[in-house]
């Protein structure tokens, strides 16, 4: 891991875990969390979007004036529309994804859970989502919150990380070991 990774990694650890502590003093854990399921979401539907939380070319109060827009529209809670105003102030908007995964993160370590991550070459359907966390549930004796994502280089299959155990079943990992050992064997 390089430097600046540690770095962003401690700036998002530092404004998860106030966001996280704010949330329980105030009773929202739930509420938060649910804001940012569906920032999220927004997020991942908009090219635009990504492409101003991750731009350095616009200024803090561009993001901000465009951000406050999607929130008022979202109707978040003001907890954390605050919040999301004030990474934009600090220019901290870049790193949100990584702050989201820490709050998620201490929100299943309260409740005694495991994330798992799963990485799909499309989206999971609701059913499908279901079945990976009652499998899941069974081999880790936990309750399972399922983070998903696609990837569609993945091809098919899929991807699943709990902590640093990590399960890869996808149809690229299995081709590119065949070619490695074609070459080997040619």
């Amino acid at each position: 891991m390089s430097e600046t990774e540690n770095v962003v990694f401690g700036v998002a650890e530092r404004y998860a875990t106030a966001l996280f502590e704010l949330a329980r003093e105030a009773d929202q854990l739930d509420v938060v969390a649910a804001d940012m399921d569906r920032f999220e979401a927004v997020l991942v539907e908009s090219t635009d979007l990504r492409r101003l939380v991750k731009s350095r070319v616009f200024t803090p109060d561009e993001r901000g004036a465009a951000v406050n827009v999607l929130l008022e529209r979202m109707q978040v809670s003001e907890l954390f529309g605050n919040f999301i105003r004030l990474i934009i102030r600090n220019d901290r908007l870049f790193v949100v994804a990584d702050m989201m995964r820490g709050y998620r993160q201490m929100l299943s370590d309260l409740r005694g859970e495991a994330v798992a991550e799963v990485v799909t070459a499309a989206p999971l359907s609701a059913a499908q989502a279901d079945q990976i966390k009652s499998a899941l549930s069974e081999v880790t004796g936990k309750s399972i919150r399922v983070s998903a994502e696609v990837d569609a280089a993945l091809i098919g299959g899929l991807v699943v990380k709990i902590g640093s155990r990590m399960i890869d079943t996808s149809l690229k990992t299995k081709l590119d070991a065949l070619k490695i050992a074609l070459k080997e064997v040619g």
